[in-house]
């Protein structure tokens, strides 16, 4: 069953103008699956680099694997080709001779100086995330909604995630299981194996204490003294899990943009079922912080880097987007009962004098009120993404 990606018209425009295209996100995110659809009308080849022979003949002899692999196809699609040495030059010659690819990566390495710079001019990149929350309705074909039936499915999007295996069975048990084989999966071959770190006992320390800790700031000094870990392993294991789509790093909003690189910042997970899994924690209903995290990764998946807002007096807002030149604070809320603003939320509309703000709920009501010049929206994880489409 295919599941129409949102991401497949701007794949389709960049496809038409450059020579290569890059497809990265997460291992078993749907890349593949992605790319076999779009080519099932053309003349095409695809190539899997797990394979040792693939692999070797194009570290071996490019012109040999362009002869054997690429010539008298349209489209070529490059699979997994991160575990290639050379991969940038490579890649380089062959879109320097005209052929057309198509590369997935389960790893930013990727796009590394050591590939990236190679193609630049040649290649667009493009992410693809879990199932959104949308992308989860059509595959369960659920067209029209109520509050009662979208709390229901954001829980269990929220609660297992947004992995197309993961999706697409009912059981909840095996949910738990594909979920804990894609994380074993995901630390040993495209974190350990990738990033040549031997000590799994303490990255899996590090992943655990991070998916207890949520939407928290990070201080590498508390980490250190908690875990018993150096702070040149803690940065390495944070790179490592960031480039392989298991987390990412929130930084702070300030109009300073300095200050957003030195301060400290907040980690969530790419995917809320992934991090339950990590926890051993799948509730019967969804908490404060694993909403947030959600919303997070709706953010993400809506094409949009979110920071986060604090000050000094702890005033603090969940979420800041930039988009086309306006500044839009989102704060998230589990429950909206009443149409109430936290102090932290008008301080900061106070203080830059926003359009819109955004508060986002798992339960309750929408509306809007208008604070400072500010309107200031309620509204459900659906109706954020159409806002911001449109903001």
């Amino acid at each position: 069953m295919y599941i129409e990606r949102e991401i497949k018209d701007k794949f389709k425009k960049v496809a038409n103008v450059y020579s290569v295209v890059t497809l990265v996100g997460a291992r078993q995110a749907g890349k593949t699956t992605f790319l076999k659809e779009q080519i099932k009308q053309l003349n095409s080849s695809y190539l899997l680099f797990d394979d040792p022979d693939i692999r070797e003949l194009f570290e071996e002899d490019i012109k040999k694997f362009e002869k054997q692999n690429i010539e008298g196809h349209d489209i070529s699609v490059l699979d997994e080709v991160q575990y290639c040495n050379d991969a940038g030059k490579k890649l380089k010659y062959l879109a320097d001779v005209g052929r057309k690819i198509w590369i997935t990566s389960s790893s930013e390495i990727v796009l590394s100086r050591d590939v990236l710079s190679y193609l630049v001019g040649r290649v667009s990149i493009i992410r693809l995330y879990p199932f959104s929350i949308q992308e989860f309705l059509n595959l369960k074909d659920q067209k029209e909604l109520t509050p009662q039936i979208l709390e229901r499915v954001v829980w269990e999007h929220a609660t297992f995630g947004g992995y197309p295996k993961v999706t697409l069975v009912e059981d909840i048990e095996l949910k738990k299981t594909i979920l804990k084989d894609l994380y074993d999966t995901m630390i040993l071959k495209d974190i350990a194996r990738v990033f040549s770190i031997e000590d799994l006992k303490s990255l899996e320390n590090f992943v655990k204490y991070l998916s207890l800790n949520i939407g928290g700031l990070i201080s590498y000094e508390n980490i250190s003294k908690d875990i018993k870990l150096s702070f040149q392993s803690l940065k390495k294991y944070l790179d490592a899990m960031e480039k392989s789509y298991l987390i990412a790093r929130v930084l702070p909003f300030y109009t300073n943009k300095i200050k957003e690189i030195t301060k400290q910042p907040k980690i969530y997970f790419i995917d809320t079922g992934l991090r339950n899994a990590i926890s051993k924690n799948f509730g019967s209903a969804v908490d404060g912080k694993v909403f947030e995290n959600y919303v997070f990764s709706e953010l993400m998946k809506s094409g949009f880097y979110p920071k986060y807002w604090r000050t000094k007096s702890k005033a603090e807002v969940d979420f800041v987007i930039e988009k086309e030149n306006e500044i839009i604070p989102i704060e998230v809320k589990l429950n909206n009962a009443m149409f109430t603003i936290e102090r932290s939320l008008r301080s900061f509309i106070d203080t830059y004098k926003p359009k819109q703000a955004l508060v986002v709920y798992y339960s309750g009501k929408g509306g809007t009120i208008t604070i400072n010049g500010c309107k200031i929206s309620f509204v459900n994880i659906l109706e954020m993404r159409k806002i911001l489409r449109i903001a």
